[in-house]
């Protein structure tokens, strides 16, 4: 391979023609040749906006393991959760992750808050889930979160975490950009503010190295922390607000191969869920981000 071709540009061509997307293919090593013999691939359904019975097809016919789905399924599954069931079931498709939504302080009622998360993830038992991920709204509009916000926080989602461990579901925290726990250290505080045994972390790559951080050293930081993580990429984007964009995995700046070396000398044992929050070019579909996102893991020899 010429040395003036970066392989974060790098589209294999396996896999795409069907899609209609232009690729390209070379070959490449990253000494990864025995893959992360752990790690179970899902993919979540954040993509299709909101069309999860679409997802669920195109995620399972791209050959990912896992789907992670969102609370707005509730809006036309609470009720029959086992219509849900039993879709996953006929495309063979596993819940490694729910997103279970804001767990937030200083709401005045910690009690409710909790209650809420809780019938959530009565939810996701119900589907034969039994990781449920939590975030937040708390972040202050203006300047940084304190170290009592990011305590008080932490023991919030434990106690939610002790409640839904409970019912047999593992909550899940999720660092995340403007919310608590953006930085490092804001994510340090937040996890030594709960018992290990009640949350569990859902690492973001993406979100840990664009809040400023190393996803490569969180990986081993965390290790007995480490649930599952979202498999996520990320480019620097002047024309946005944010200054940011969440592309498909190798289109970006986050060293995914590093990642999976990581997760390889830890010997991690779990899921890795690809998440991809919007389709970053609107030219292309949900379907063909994520056969992207698939062409560049098979290029660094991670097979589905």
């Amino acid at each position: 391979m010429p040395a003036n071709i970066s392989r974060r540009k790098f589209i294999a061509q396996t896999g795409l023609t069907a899609l209609g997307v232009s690729v390209f293919s070379s070959a490449i090593s990253h000494n990864l040749s025995a893959g992360v013999s752990g790690l179970k691939l899902g993919y979540s359904a954040i993509t299709w906006g909101g069309n999860d019975t679409q997802a669920i097809k195109d995620i399972a016919a791209l050959g990912f393991k896992g789907i992670q789905l969102r609370s707005n399924t509730l809006k036309n599954f609470g009720d029959k959760p086992q219509d849900l069931k039993a879709l996953l079931t006929e495309y063979h498709l596993a819940l490694p992750m729910f997103s279970g939504g804001n767990v937030n302080i200083n709401t005045g009622d910690d009690n409710a808050v909790v209650e809420q998360f809780v019938t959530t993830a009565r939810f996701v038992k119900a589907l034969g889930g039994s990781n449920i991920q939590v975030t937040n709204s708390s972040r202050p509009k203006t300047g940084q979160p304190t170290s009592e916000d990011l305590e008080k926080y932490g023991k919030l989602i434990n106690e939610a975490g002790r409640r839904t461990l409970e019912l047999g579901v593992q909550t899940n925290y999720h660092n995340h950009m403007h919310q608590l726990g953006e930085t490092p250290e804001e994510v340090d505080i937040i996890l030594k503010n709960t018992d290990a045994a009640n949350v569990k972390l859902l690492l973001d790559i993406a979100h840990y190295q664009q809040g400023g951080g190393d996803p490569v050293k969180a990986i081993k930081q965390y290790k007995n922390r480490l649930n599952a993580l979202h498999l996520k990429d990320v480019k620097n984007d002047a024309s946005r607000s944010n200054g940011y964009l969440f592309v498909e995995l190798g289109q970006g700046r986050v060293d995914l191969p590093a990642v999976m070396t990581a997760l390889r000398e830890i010997k991690f044992k779990g899921w890795g869920i690809v998440e991809l929050d919007g389709v970053p070019d609107k030219a292309k579909t949900p379907v063909q981000c994520a056969g992207i996102t698939k062409a560049y893991l098979n290029s660094i020899d991670i097979k589905l």
